[in-house]
């Protein structure tokens, strides 16, 4: 699957797609979104009510994330994968993905046994830690480390949503593309039932990132990557002139929005029917090309950013813990963290999410030309 935070480049598209349009907007807006997840991370930590919280609705990025991937993903393969193999298909997506997978928990093994402001977690061995590395990188979830909140890979939290994404890439590439567009339609509908009884009973749709809500994940991709689908499949795309600020301006508006009486129902249409829209005026936008650059470039650091920053977090938590911090210090030094996890995925895209993925990919065709 093409992921909802790693673009389509000239560099990376398979060869079929490098004519085909490419959507530079939906590329900023997924930056866009990478960004705010940081700030809301770090935000949580300090202002724990989300209702008092700016960004206390920030976790919403991951289901835009998941409404672009089931676009994306359709955009790029539903014409082509009568052509190819599953498992052509799911090496493709392995290569997309996999290499800041395993950064990200490099990162997240790094941070957890060497936190300057606390020692080592007592109970945390040598075997025991080698397993939680293992299973961050094999994409298992293993909620053990009680002191995480129940996190599904708590070495590296936000690899819950890349879980269901893999989820995503098995059943596309056995089921999904075969799927007529009616019968792909019906099963979006019953998808938004799901996310409607989830937001119900749990308040949000908030949930998928711990043992305790591990099935509203599976809610949340259901019905956003089906309805991504959806969106290419009757081409509802919708031409008009907001533009990249207009759009970034509305998804931005959904992601700082305030908390509502009925929260859950704000939620939930954000979710069923807000997103999916923003995508369909994102690919009918066009585009002012001095903005080009930064949305290709907010589109190549999406992904990097979404799965490094996190152990840098658990490194925040227990800054407020032990340092206690006033606020006017907490501004400046979230303000601070922002800024150094934009220039740390910047990093890793440059020194190792492309220069990887360009390895692979010319190892994988040297392979398929002998």
């Amino acid at each position: 699957m093409e992921t909802g935070t790693m673009p389509i480049t000239a560099a990376t598209a398979p060869n079929q797609l490098k004519t085909r349009q490419h959507y530079e907007i939906l590329d900023g807006l997924r930056g866009i979104a990478a960004i705010v997840v940081v700030i809301f991370h770090f935000m949580e930590e300090w202002i724990t009510d989300y209702s008092k919280n700016f960004a206390g609705h920030g976790y919403l990025a991951v289901d835009f994330f998941f409404v672009l991937s089931g676009f994306v993903i359709a955009y790029a393969y539903d014409e082509r994968m009568e052509r190819l193999s599953i498992k052509d298909f799911l090496v493709a997506r392995l290569i997309r993905l996999q290499p800041m997978v395993i950064f990200g928990a490099i990162l997240g093994l790094v941070t957890f046994l060497w936190d300057p402001f606390v020692g080592l977690l007592p109970g945390y061995g040598t075997g025991k830690i080698a397993l939680l590395f293992l299973t961050t990188i094999l994409m298992i979830p293993y909620p053990v480390i009680t002191e995480r909140f129940g996190n599904l890979f708590s070495l590296n939290a936000p690899a819950w949503s890349l879980f269901w994404e893999y989820i995503a890439n098995i059943v596309y590439g056995f089921v999904l593309w075969r799927l007529d567009r009616r019968i792909l339609a019906a099963l979006t509908v019953v998808a938004a039932g799901w996310l409607g009884w989830v937001a119900f009973r749990a308040g949000n749709i908030g949930g998928g990132w711990g043992a305790q809500n591990f099935w509203d994940g599976g809610a949340r991709l259901c019905y956003s990557f089906s309805a991504g689908m959806v969106i290419y499949r009757y081409k509802l795309i919708i031409p008009n002139r907001l533009g990249f600020p207009g759009i970034a301006l509305l998804l931005s508006a959904a992601l700082f929005m305030p908390t509502f009486p009925k929260n859950w129902l704000a939620e939930l249409l954000v979710a069923l029917i807000y997103f999916p829209l923003l995508i369909s005026l994102g690919a009918g936008a066009q585009l002012k090309s001095w903005l080009g650059p930064l949305c290709r470039f907010l589109g190549r650091i999406s992904y990097p950013l979404y799965m490094v920053h996190f152990g840098f977090i658990w490194i925040f938590v227990n800054y407020l813990k032990t340092q206690k911090p006033d606020s006017h210090t907490l501004i400046v030094v979230i303000t601070l963290g922002v800024i150094a996890m934009i220039t740390l995925g910047w990093l890793s895209m440059v020194f190792i999410d492309e220069p990887v993925r360009k390895w692979l990919n010319k190892k994988r065709s040297a392979s398929s030309t002998k």
